[in-house]
């Protein structure tokens, strides 16, 4: 069953369930913290309507840098601006931001210690038919091992908004991972958000989880339909949201192994590097158990539908599934 103290959406196993892109919660997001704060600044690699940083330019064009192609720069005058006392956000597809300027990104905002947000849009597989190219598979490995670097991968465009709304005001520099495609929607206003803790949305009726599922970003509802789908074959589980990759609550992802002694891992990213190698890394040093990986298996995107490519590359329903199942043999052998 949802998780009744989360709040989540009640609708969202529903047909008509609404949808709507997770960077267009970052978009409102940020017009938001604009609003709130005059500091607050924008700067985006020639890609301002795909980003929904639009909404921010339209409304204070003066606060608003269009950088162009020009992604290096791009990091280093928001690096400049921080120093300054401005909180800037810099906008661009993940693979050009991190995946072009990772450097300036390193050397210029987190070795300095920068507020600065840096925004990867586009991320995963869900720019379809753009092709490999543009598909930007490691930026979370990209960046989460940069000291200093919080890394945020909200599960739907209410997430993104609240995400935008915290990072605007910690001050370290941070990464926020958004999707193109638009998502069926999970949370709601009064969902609780903050950086650093995981949440539990979904958990057995009665009784303890078999197997802990763990996801991030927009497969999170595929993890939720496939533990709806487990229940009603008398598999118990739990399905744990880790929209903050870093810091990383140690402490949940440990209760949860503990319960179900087995994990399943799901993210729209490469297996090598992500979320779920992060996960592993906890639990390897704290309390193992078998752990299935839902990913990308070391290979790059090609062309097609976003649902096309989440079938092609084992990260659908009905892949979840056979992961749990796998994991629950490993678990009892």
């Amino acid at each position: 069953m949802l998780n009744p103290k989360l709040k989540l959406n009640p609708k969202m196993f529903n047909q008509d369930v609404e949808q709507a892109p997770i960077r267009k919660g970052f978009g409102i997001g940020l017009l938001k913290v604009g609003e709130e704060d005059e500091n607050v600044v924008a700067l985006c690699a020639d890609l301002v309507e795909s980003t929904q940083m639009y909404l921010f330019a339209e409304k204070f064009p003066k606060r608003f840098i269009e950088m162009g192609v020009a992604e290096q720069n791009l990091a280093t005058v928001a690096s400049g601006m921080a120093s300054m006392g401005k909180i800037p956000f810099c906008s661009s597809y993940a693979m050009f931001s991190p995946g072009r300027n990772w450097e300036q990104i390193r050397t210029t905002i987190a070795y300095n210690d920068r507020k600065v947000v840096v925004v990867g849009s586009h991320a995963g597989i869900s720019v379809g038919p753009d092709g490999g190219t543009h598909q930007a598979l490691e930026d979370i490995a990209l960046m989460r091992v940069i000291p200093n670097m919080d890394v945020v991968s909200p599960c739907d465009s209410i997430e993104a908004k609240k995400a935008t709304l915290v990072l605007a005001k910690t001050k370290k520099p941070a990464y926020l991972r958004l999707a193109r495609e638009k998502t069926p929607i999970i949370t709601t206003e009064e969902t609780p958000y903050k950086i650093g803790k995981a949440e539990i949305y979904w958990m057995p009726d009665v009784g303890l989880a078999q197997v802990g599922i763990i996801a991030t970003g927009s497969l999170t509802y595929k993890a939720l339909l496939a533990a709806k789908e487990l229940e009603a074959i008398g598999i118990k589980t739990k399905v744990m949201n880790l929209s903050s990759i870093s810091p990383i609550d140690k402490e949940a992802i440990i209760a949860l192994a503990k319960e179900s002694k087995a994990i399943v891992t799901v993210e729209e990213h490469q297996i090598n590097g992500g979320m779920g190698s992060a996960i592993a890394e906890v639990l390897v040093q704290n309390y193992p158990v078998p752990i299935e990986f839902i990913g990308v298996e070391n290979l790059f995107g090609q062309s097609g539908t976003s649902d096309e490519l989440i079938k092609y590359y084992h990260m659908d329903v009905s892949d979840i599934i056979l992961a749990v199942e796998k994991v629950l043999k490993r678990k009892t052998s």
